[in-house]
C-alpha cells in the first residue's frame, strides 16, 4: 500500500501528485464556460503547488461546449458523430480555457488528449507516464481529457472518472480528487428520505455497489456514481486513494479540503506498477470461469492452471487480457492469458501431462502466470 492513505479529505492537501477530476456540470453552463468558477479553481491549483503537490487535471466539457458552438441538439450527445463533431471544436475551446486561466497564477498548461488504447496498450501506456513526469517535473499542469473526437463506442474509456484514476496510474499520483455535483457517496439514493452520506470507504465491495445510482444527474456528463466507484476500484488496488466532493461552489479544492463534505476511499493494497496497470485495465478480450478450488489458490498468489477452467468465453489470442471469474460469477482476477481461447478450451479441466498430446506441443507452465495476473 503506498505510504500516503489519507482517511479525511483535509489530509490530501498532504498528497505529493494530486489528480483532480472536472465534470462538466462544474465547467459549462448552457453552453458557457463558469469563467469566475474556473479561475478560482486555478487559484485553488495554484496554491496546492505553492505547497508542494503537483497538479494533473482530468477536465470534462469539451463535448458540451463545441456542442453550443455548432448548436448540435441534445447537448452534442445526440449520436457518435455529434459528439465527435462537438469534441472537435469543443477541445480548442477547453485549452484555451485551462491556458488563460492557469496563466493568471503563472502556470503553464500542457493538454493531453488520450483513448482508452493509450492507456490499454503498455508501451502506449509507458509513453504517457514518461510525458506525465516530464510535464510535471518542468512545472507544467497536465490537462487531460478523452479525445472523443475520435473515441468510438467501443474504444473508449466513456466517463472521465475512470480516465481520472487511470490517469492517476499513469503518472505515479498519490491521489485523486473527483470535483461534481454531489457531495458525495450515499448509503441510498440521495433524494429518498434518511440518505446518509458514506464518509469513508474501505475497499469497494458490492455492498457498496449497491449504494450507487447511474444517473448523472445534470445530463451533460457521462457518469454517475457507479462510474465513479469504479473509478475508486481501479485506484484502490493500485494504493491510490480517491475521493469525491462536491465542486459546484467557487474555490472548489479549498472548499473541499477544508470543510467537506465528501467521500474518502482508502487504498487497500499496492501491488508493483505492471500488476497497478493490469488490475486498471478495461477492455480484456474473454472470460475464464474457474472452480472453487482454482479460485482459492489465484487468492493466495498462485498462477491460473488448466485443471481449474471450467469455461472459456470470447475469443482471445495469447497475450490479451483475460478476467477471470468464479462459479458463482464473481470476478477474482486479470491477466495475460498464454494460449488462444481454441486452446483453452481444449486444455481446459485437462492435467499438465495430457496437456501435450491436446495442443500438439509441450504445454506452457500455466494458462495466466502469476507475474501477469492481479487479483481483483
Amino acid at each position: 500500500m503506498s505510504a500516503f492513505s489519507p482517511h479525511t479529505l483535509p489530509e490530501f492537501a498532504q498528497a505529493r501528485r494530486l489528480v483532480v477530476k472536472v465534470g462538466s456540470a462544474l465547467l459549462v453552463e448552457r453552453g458557457e464556460p463558469r469563467a469566475v468558477w474556473l479561475a478560482s479553481l486555478a487559484k485553488d491549483i495554484a496554491s496546492l503547488r505553492e505547497g508542494g503537490t503537483q497538479v494533473v487535471v482530468v477536465s470534462s466539457g469539451a463535448i458540451a461546449l463545441g456542442a453550443a458552438r455548432l448548436e448540435l441538439a441534445r447537448g452534442g450527445r445526440g449520436s457518435l458523430a455529434d459528439a465527435q463533431a462537438a469534441a472537435s471544436v469543443g477541445q480548442i475551446a477547453l485549452a484555451g480555457l485551462w491556458s488563460e486561466a492557469l496563466g493568471g497564477h503563472g502556470l503553464v498548461a500542457a493538454q493531453m488528449l488520450l483513448t482508452l488504447d493509450d492507456l490499454e496498450d503498455r508501451r502506449r501506456y509507458l509513453n504517457a507516464s514518461a510525458t506525465f513526469e516530464r510535464l510535471l517535473d518542468a512545472g507544467a499542469v497536465p490537462v487531460v481529457n478523452e479525445n472523443d473526437s475520435v473515441a468510438t463506442e467501443e474504444i473508449r474509456f466513456g466517463d472521465n472518472d475512470r480516465l481520472a484514476a487511470r490517469v492517476a496510474q499513469a503518472a505515479g499520483a498519490d491521489a485523486v480528487l473527483l470535483l461534481s455535483d454531489v457531495d458525495g457517496l450515499y448509503d441510498r439514493d440521495p433524494r429518498k428520505p434518511g440518505a446518509v452520506l458514506v464518509t469513508r470507504v474501505d475497499g469497494v465491495d458490492d455492498a457498496i455497489m449497491a449504494m450507487a445510482s447511474g444517473a448523472s444527474s445534470s445530463g451533460l456528463g457521462s457518469g454517475g456514481m457507479i462510474s465513479k466507484l469504479e473509478a475508486a476500484r481501479i485506484a484502490e488496488r493500485a494504493g491510490i486513494a480517491l475521493a469525491i466532493a462536491r465542486g459546484t461552489q467557487e474555490a472548489p479544492i479549498t472548499c473541499a479540503l477544508t470543510s467537506g463534505p465528501g467521500t474518502v476511499f482508502v487504498p487497500q493494497r499496492g501491488g508493483t506498477a505492471r500488476q497497478a496497470w493490469l488490475g486498471g485495465r478495461l477492455s480484456p478480450k474473454g472470460v475464464l470461469t474457474v472452480d472453487e478450488g482454482c479460485a482459492r489458490a489465484l487468492e493466495g498468489g498462485a498462477s491460473l492452471l488448466a485443471p481449474g477452467v471450467t469455461e472459456v468465453a470470447g475469443e482471445f489470442a495469447r497475450g490479451d487480457l483475460i478476467t477471470v471469474v468464479s462459479a458463482k460469477g464473481d470476478r477474482v482476477a486479470q491477466g495475460l492469458v498464454e494460449y488462444s481461447a481454441a486452446e483453452c478450451r481444449a486444455i481446459m479441466g485437462v492435467r499438465q501431462e495430457a496437456q501435450g498430446a491436446k495442443l500438439g506441443y509441450a504445454p506452457r507452465a500455466a494458462v495466466i502466470h502469476r507475474d501477469h495476473l492481479v487479483r481483483l
